[in-house]
């Protein structure tokens, strides 16, 4: 699981903000099931949502690279 800090969280809640599509007032449409629904992705300190990690955390690269980084496992 892809975890971040907080400044991190800031500035996913700001891009989810201004380029998520599905999000309507702090609520996912996708998830919306008759009832509004909190998105989770803008109270997680960790990556949920797929959506996001394919269709909107590329728009900002530096925090796309920073959160999607992969660590190479050590040689044993």
């Amino acid at each position: 699981m892809i975890r971040y800090d907080p400044a991190d969280l800031k500035r996913v809640k700001a891009l989810i903000k201004k380029e998520c599509c599905n999000y309507d007032s702090g609520n996912c449409v996708l998830l919306d099931d008759g009832e509004t629904c909190v998105c989770p992705q803008t109270i997680s300190y960790s990556l949920l949502c797929k959506w996001f990690r394919n269709a909107v955390l590329p728009l900002d690269n530096d925090l796309y690279i920073k959160l999607m980084r992969r660590k190479t496992p050590k040689p044993v």
